[in-house]
């Protein structure tokens, strides 16, 4: 005799594979009243089931973490844009038969560019390697935001070591596409910013920021907004690349303007190797080598 278990796996799949039956056949999905709601695209999409979607964007990817043991990452920011050492190269040596100027000087910058790429790939190895050893529930994953430049560069160090890592991507109008280093089981897409920032900092036991742009920048100031105000509670947060912070933003500016506590600038340490931005994470939380954050 079926269980109502059975059941209703049975009636999930049924629903489903009507769906697929008419993407399969090119055929448009048309209104249906008698559609089971959760198989309703069309109505899932509506303006009003935004709370239900915004539930889901914050359930699935903190089910599947939990289901895999992933209890405590650090988060790596950084620019999509930059090369790997490898591609930098071939660039340069591209723009250098070409005897184009402009070509030359974009090759010159990606080919310097490339030392974060590969500082952030020797991290991600870094903390796999350090976190190998520890318990599973102690263990520490890199995370980053799915795409390719830093983001790939620390999940592909993590990848190289074995260890799984985490990736949080976004759709956005110019399709971003997951990088080929995070764990597929755990390689995840969001359409709301503000769900995958929840989930940046649900885990989170240290953030990395590697020379970026926009995006790096919001995230990571509202970091350390979050953190300043309390809303959040307090870990390491690391800036990657001392001369280009300091060229970026003139932190004591702000303090000297009185629009920031001078407590304000020990909210983040500025590093420029993998193993001082590891040593500033065990310095915050007065560990040994070889322990992990609470």
């Amino acid at each position: 005799m079926k269980t109502p278990h059975d059941l209703n796996e049975r009636t999930l799949a049924d629903a489903w594979a009507d769906l697929k039956a008419h993407a399969d056949a090119g055929l448009p999905l048309q209104a249906d009243a008698f559609r089971l709601a959760f198989a309703d695209p069309q109505f899932l999409l509506r303006r009003e089931t935004r709370g239900i979607r915004f539930q889901l964007e914050l359930m699935k990817p903190d089910l599947e973490q939990q289901e895999q043991g992933i209890a405590n990452t650090i988060v790596v920011f950084g620019s999509a844009r930059f090369l790997a050492p490898e591609d930098a190269r071939a660039l340069h040596e591209q723009a250098r038969a070409s005897g184009d100027p402009l070509a030359m000087k974009r090759a010159e910058r990606e080919l310097r560019n490339a030392q974060h790429y590969e500082q952030a790939r020797l991290f991600g190895r870094l903390v796999a390697e350090r976190s190998a050893h520890l318990p599973h529930a102690e263990r520490l994953y890199i995370c980053t935001g799915g795409g390719p430049g830093i983001m790939e560069a620390a999940n592909r160090g993590a990848h190289e070591a074995g260890a799984l890592s985490v990736g949080l991507n976004i759709a956005l109008p110019h399709e971003q596409f997951h990088n080929p280093y995070i764990s597929p089981s755990l390689c995840f897409k969001f359409h709301y910013f503000a769900l995958r920032k929840m989930h940046f900092m649900m885990r989170a036991k240290a953030l990395v920021a590697f020379p970026g742009g926009f995006g790096t920048l919001d995230e990571l100031f509202e970091i350390l907004t979050l953190v300043q105000t309390g809303k959040s509670e307090a870990v390491p947060v690391v800036l990657f690349g001392s001369a280009f912070w300091k060229k970026l933003v003139n932190f004591d500016m702000l303090v000297d303007e009185g629009v920031i506590a001078p407590d304000d600038l020990e909210l983040f340490t500025l590093v420029d190797s993998p193993e001082a931005a590891w040593e500033a994470i065990q310095s915050f939380y007065r560990l040994e080598d070889g322990s992990s954050p609470p």
